[in-house]
C-alpha cells in the first residue's frame, strides 16, 4: 500500500480547506422538522454526481442537520427524508430524487445514519461501494489524519475511533441497501453510522473533519 507522506497531506488538507470555504455559500440549509409528515424527500443540487444524503433525517437524531451543513460546505447535492419509510414506491421515489440530486451520474454518494448503540459510542462505521481493502486503509488514514490534525489545535475535543469496510469489520453493512436500495446506483459510496458524540455532543468539531473528509474522499484516487 502506498500512502502520501504526511508534508502533502497536509497540502492537500489546506487545499479541501480552501475548496470548502469557496463552496460554503452555493446552499443554504434545508430543515425538516420532526412533525414533517413521514416520507417527505427534501433535495437540492449541488456539484454534478456528487450527494450527501440522510434518509432518516427526523428519526436519527441530527442527521438530516448534518447532511444539509455537509452538503453547504462541500458543495454537494442534498437529500434528506423525513424518516423514510421502506416500502418499493417510497424507496424508488428517494432514488429518483437522489439522481436529481446528482444531476446525472451518481459518481460519489454519502449517507448520514446514526446509531445509539453503547458498543459504538467511541466509533464511527463505515460501509462502502467501490472500495477495495487497500483504498478503504487510505480512506481511514485520510480520516486519521484530518481528524489528528484537527485535534492538535482542539484539544478538549474528544477522539473518535473509525472503521472502514472492508479493511475493517463493520457492524452496520447496510445489507439491504446494497441489494435492492440505493447502494445499487453510485459508482462509489460510503455509508456512515455516526455515534452520537459525533451528532450531538461534539457536533460541530466533527462536522468540520467530516466536511474536509469528504472533499478529499470524493476525489481521492482509487489507484496506487
Amino acid at each position: 500500500m502506498k500512502i502520501q507522506p504526511p508534508v502533502r497531506w497536509a497540502r492537500a488538507l489546506s487545499v479541501a480547506s480552501l475548496s470548502l470555504t469557496l463552496s460554503g455559500c452555493l446552499a443554504q440549509p434545508v430543515v425538516l422538522e420532526p412533525e414533517v409528515p413521514r416520507g417527505r424527500i427534501v433535495t437540492r443540487p449541488g456539484r454534478p454526481g456528487f450527494v450527501v444524503a440522510a434518509p432518516y433525517g427526523t428519526s436519527d437524531p441530527q442527521t438530516g442537520d448534518l447532511a444539509t451543513e455537509l452538503a453547504r460546505r462541500t458543495g454537494f447535492g442534498l437529500v434528506v427524508a423525513a424518516d423514510l419509510a421502506i416500502d418499493p414506491d417510497t424507496r424508488q421515489g428517494y432514488e429518483r430524487r437522489v439522481q436529481e440530486a446528482a444531476q446525472g451520474r451518481l459518481t460519489f454518494y454519502a449517507e448520514i445514519h446514526g446509531k445509539g448503540r453503547r458498543e459504538m459510542a467511541g466509533r464511527i462505521e463505515v460501509a462502502t461501494i467501490g472500495v477495495d481493502r487497500e483504498f478503504a486503509q487510505r480512506l481511514r488514514t485520510l480520516f486519521e489524519l484530518i481528524r489528528d490534525a484537527y485535534l492538535r489545535g482542539h484539544p478538549a475535543t474528544p477522539r473518535l475511533e473509525i472503521v472502514v469496510e472492508p479493511a475493517d469489520k463493520v457492524f452496520y453493512a447496510a445489507t439491504g441497501a446494497r441489494h435492492d436500495g440505493i447502494l445499487r446506483l453510485p459508482t462509489r459510496a460510503l455509508h456512515f453510522e455516526l455515534p452520537r458524540l459525533a451528532r450531538l455532543e461534539a457536533r460541530e468539531p466533527y462536522l468540520a473533519i467530516l466536511a474536509d473528509f469528504l472533499a478529499q474522499a470524493a476525489t481521492l484516487p482509487a489507484g496506487r
